[in-house]
């Protein structure tokens, strides 16, 4: 074999300077794939070209924060015979997560990886215009809020080496997020079209409107008014309009949807990664919906959260109830017995058999794309323009402005088939959040804000209140040890 390839080495080179003789007598070499970093991103092209790659990151959004959404009361995952089975859908549940869970390690790692890929990028010259530096600003700004809501006190980065710095204290952190925004929106695009995916104005503001709404939990002081004015400068840009067809904003190639104002691209072929309904439909559903693969049959809601829908309600449709039917129309059986999902789970842990199978309804809010192998072409949707009249809704209501919040919640109940409200209260508007958002992943945020996150519902006794923060993952702490854990844990 040695002999061989010495051969042929020798053999092309003597080839090669053949050729190269016959060729030409211009040995200069022109390099036309390089570009000196100072010259690269002068035009627009080649601005997107570096730019993409840290959108990339927000593209996990929904796969680091989805199975933490059992945490809340709109999903669970109950052990079905050998099926899911593993402990952390259980602690999750009963909220007795240990702090090494890698769940936490997950949330963590992706919100300061994706920090510092932004501050590697940050400082390339080509980013020097206004509008490029506000994006990213705005961006990592994002990832500090998301570091700032889940654990507390975290780390303020702003350069590659600040990622092993000491932590701030979450008003620090809340100031920084706030200043970071606040400078960055003048420079922001308005063309939601041409930002889509991507960092505009009107997710700086989006943004800011959460920060203020939950201000309170965040630094002891509410800021009602100035998350309604962050909403209302949403809403009277005329960028967004409530959808009539609640389901449309998540169905497949959702992308026209005129609610959004911050989603993750996907696609089954060139973006692949999201799959929401996989982790939730009955194995049988395969034969549903023709899927190339077999769903997995774990999450569902509880009756109690199903049953705060009203039957009248078009968003009740965002759940599969009862018998499952091929796509010819037969009404399949599981081992037997009509397959039949049911509203009551009989218990967390179940026996193997149809019943713990068959327990629980399943979420269809993003559709499912029929024929589909496993990925799916639907948009993540992060940020939307019905959200926006709820907070904007609820700041109101907390400022004592009854009609004036009234007129925003009802203008959601209004496009969903059900009556209006007559007056509002803190159990209805947190209600009408659940039904209006469920499974969105704000859950647990506005469960907090209410102050109804300890509280117990079923397979959940009364937690401590420590709890509302998640720990400081172990493994950071091991690697970074200026870290603190929070309290109680």
């Amino acid at each position: 074999m040695t002999s061989i390839r010495k051969f042929s080495i020798k053999s092309l080179a003597v080839w090669t300077a053949t050729f190269i003789a016959m060729s030409c007598t211009n040995l200069d070499e022109v390099v036309k794939d390089q570009v000196e970093r100072d010259k690269f991103g002068v035009s627009q092209g080649q601005l997107n070209t570096l730019i993409g790659p840290l959108y990339g990151g927000l593209g996990n959004y929904w796969n680091t924060l989805e199975y933490l959404n059992c945490v809340t009361d709109e999903q669970l995952a109950p052990t079905r015979g050998g099926d899911w089975g593993e402990p952390e859908w259980k602690f999750m549940e009963e909220h007795t997560w240990p702090t090494n869970f890698y769940g936490f390690d997950g949330l963590w790692t992706w919100v300061y990886s994706n920090i510092a890929k932004i501050n590697e990028k940050i400082t390339n010259p080509g980013f020097a215009n206004p509008e490029t530096q506000a994006e990213l600003r705005t961006l990592r700004a994002f990832y500090h809020y998301i570091a700032m809501d889940n654990f507390g006190n975290v780390i303020i980065a702003t350069n590659v080496d600040s990622g092993n710095s000491g932590q701030r204290t979450r008003k620090e952190v809340y100031d920084f997020v706030e200043k970071e925004l606040l400078e960055s929106l003048p420079n922001l695009s308005t063309d939601v079209r041409a930002k889509y995916g991507r960092m505009s104005k009107y997710v700086a503001h989006m943004i800011l409107a959460k920060l203020y709404l939950n201000a309170k939990v965040y630094t002891g002081e509410a800021q009602w008014q100035k998350a309604v004015d962050q909403c209302t400068a949403i809403i009277e840009s005329g960028k967004f309009t409530i959808s009539s067809d609640f389901l449309s904003t998540f169905s497949v190639n959702n992308e026209n949807s005129p609610e959004i104002i911050l989603s993750t691209p996907y696609d089954k072929s060139k973006r692949t990664g999201f799959f929401a309904p996989m982790a939730g439909l009955h194995y049988l559903h395969q034969f549903t919906y023709d899927l190339g693969s077999s769903p997995w049959n774990g999450y569902c809601t509880s009756a109690e959260f199903y049953d705060s829908f009203e039957p009248t309600d078009q968003r009740r449709n965002m759940w599969l109830t009862g018998q499952i039917y091929s796509s010819s129309g037969e009404a399949l059986k599981d081992d037997g017995v009509p397959a039949i999902l049911t509203k009551e789970i009989p218990a967390f842990k179940m026996n193997a058999g149809p019943v713990a199978r068959l327990a629980g309804y399943r979420s269809v809010k993003y559709e499912v794309e029929v024929g589909a192998n496993f990925d799916m072409s639907n948009d993540f949707v992060i940020y939307r323009i019905s959200d926006v009249y709820l907070m904007r809704g609820e700041a109101n209501y907390r400022l004592g402005k009854m009609p004036t919040a009234l007129a925003d919640i009802n203008a959601i109940r209004s496009k969903r088939g059900v009556t209006n409200f007559s007056t509002l209260t803190d159990a209805n508007l947190l209600a009408e959040r659940g039904r209006e958002m469920a499974w969105e992943l704000h859950r647990r945020q506005d469960l907090i804000r209410f102050d109804k996150f300890t509280s117990a519902w079923q397979f959940k006794p009364v937690s401590e209140k420590y709890r509302e923060l998640y720990p400081i993952p172990l493994n950071q702490i091991g690697l970074n040890p200026q870290l603190k854990q929070n309290t109680g844990y």
